[in-house]
């Protein structure tokens, strides 16, 4: 069973069962002792889980961790662990800092089974920060909470990819946040800004600012819709280049099938998108590679050309994500990606694709 799938039998699981579970003992057993199963642990080997830690602090001898994962007998990652249900305010969390700061664990998770929030240094060495770098709710999890979970499991965890990572998925949620925030609900501040060039010597009175706000939301419903609607022209306009399944087989995409579903661009395309960007930035000027999102996949274009397809992104199906590159023959070959970092190791391909558009422009 795949990953995605075990945490998804899990959250059925307690779903259904969450409202009989009253306390601290009977949420570990039933949900985040099946969760750091999930994640690969062996948690009846006490060598890789072990419940209940001891931790000295000080004085205070006996302080436990509710469970350490180990690797070759050192924790990496320390669990807390409160009722289901319970706040998980930083204000509650004062016996994981204790533990950070006298084991030799990067990581610390504070949970109540249904949330889980992650932990790190990345301000202090050895302080755990005040706040997550990462969280995960069993109950309403993204794709992209997937992908970045994956990274704590125990056949790929690898400490220094996941802290490379941690402290730009920190800031940037934050920044989402903030963004959604601000589109929804205009700040004072903010729509003083939006409003500064634009009232000359007009004052910024109470009425002025009812009015810019109202302006401003309605500015970006239309900007985002508008943005939808050109990203949705793009990905229904035919396409030219052939793909061949297998070697010998051309087949034509038709994109002019009638009542097509709507086409959504996932955010593992966006960040698939920026990683082919960042592979031949030094080939070409970023403006000048292009997405445009079909049904079937998602074309990254040189020139938003559709004669110059750099490579296309499979990845509809999350637990199947493909890349198809061109060879000289402009045909299609793919590969399957256990992840969206797998892109990476496609350079030379995707690189030599955009490096033969641009001899051929040469000549």
């Amino acid at each position: 069973m795949d990953f995605i799938d075990q945490l998804r039998v899990l959250a059925s699981r307690i779903n259904n069962t969450k409202s009989l579970i009253q306390t601290e003992e009977a949420t570990k057993n039933a949900m985040i002792m099946p969760f750091i199963q999930a994640l690969g642990y062996n948690v009846f080997d006490p060598l890789e889980v072990t419940p209940e830690l001891v931790a000295d602090i000080g004085m205070k001898k006996g302080e436990k961790v509710d469970y350490a994962i180990l690797r070759d007998g050192k924790p990496i990652m320390l669990f807390e662990c409160k009722k289901c249900g319970a706040d998980l305010s930083i204000n509650h969390a004062g016996q994981l800092f204790r533990y950070f700061h006298v084991t030799e664990a990067r990581f610390g998770v504070l949970t109540n089974g249904l949330v889980y929030r992650f932990f790190t240094d990345l301000e202090q060495p050895n302080k755990m920060d005040e706040k997550p770098f990462f969280e995960f709710n069993i109950l309403d999890f993204k794709e992209r909470d997937i992908e970045e979970l994956k990274k704590f499991a125990k056949s790929v965890f690898d400490l220094d990819s996941i802290l490379i990572t941690a402290n730009d998925l920190k800031y940037t949620r934050v920044i989402q946040s903030k963004f959604a925030e601000l589109i929804a609900n205009p700040s004072e501040d903010f729509v003083r800004i939006l409003s500064s060039d634009l009232l000359g010597t007009r004052r910024f009175t109470p009425a002025v600012k009812d009015q810019f706000t109202n302006i401003a939301k309605h500015a970006f419903e239309q900007f985002l819709g508008e943005r939808i609607n050109e990203r949705l022209k793009g990905a229904m306009s035919p396409e030219s280049i052939s793909i061949i399944e297998k070697p010998s087989v051309l087949v034509q995409e038709d994109s002019s099938k009638p009542n097509e579903p709507v086409i959504v661009t996932s955010i593992e395309e966006l960040e698939g998108f920026h990683i082919v960007r960042a592979i031949v930035r030094n080939l070409v000027p970023s403006k000048r590679v292009v997405m445009r999102d079909a049904q079937s996949y998602c074309a990254i274009l040189l020139d938003d050309n559709n004669r110059k397809p750099i490579c296309r992104l499979r990845f509809n199906n999350s637990q199947k994500l493909k890349l198809g590159f061109f060879n000289d023959q402009k045909e299609e070959e793919q590969v399957s990606l256990e992840s969206i970092d797998d892109l990476y190791k496609f350079e030379e391909q995707i690189r030599a694709t955009v490096s033969s558009y641009l001899n051929n422009l040469e000549a």
